[in-house]
């Protein structure tokens, strides 16, 4: 006694199985992209939201780069008022 597993024209089931499995690996592969596509609109979303916030902290930051100008110019001034002060205590 024979078994087989598919009792029709045995010669056209390895052509059948092909076609089961590669309809298979591609359905998998396209779920697999649709994932990858869904996750990387996300990262999008993210990085244009994290984008607008760099703008922001770098619009409310942007005086800072005048402080060391502003330190120069206050040394300078202390520098001098202290030596004025001692020319005038003699």
């Amino acid at each position: 006694m024979s078994v087989v597993a598919y009792n029709g024209n045995t010669h056209l089931f390895g052509w059948y199985l092909g076609y089961i499995i590669g309809t298979v690996i591609i359905t998998v592969i396209v779920a697999e992209v649709a994932a990858v596509l869904s996750v990387a609109r996300r990262i999008g979303g993210q990085a244009q939201q994290a984008d607008q916030g760099l703008s922001v902290a770098y619009d409310n930051t942007y005086a800072l780069r005048d402080l060391t100008r502003t330190r120069d110019i206050a040394r300078s001034v202390t520098e001098d008022l202290y030596r004025t002060r001692r020319a005038l205590e003699g």
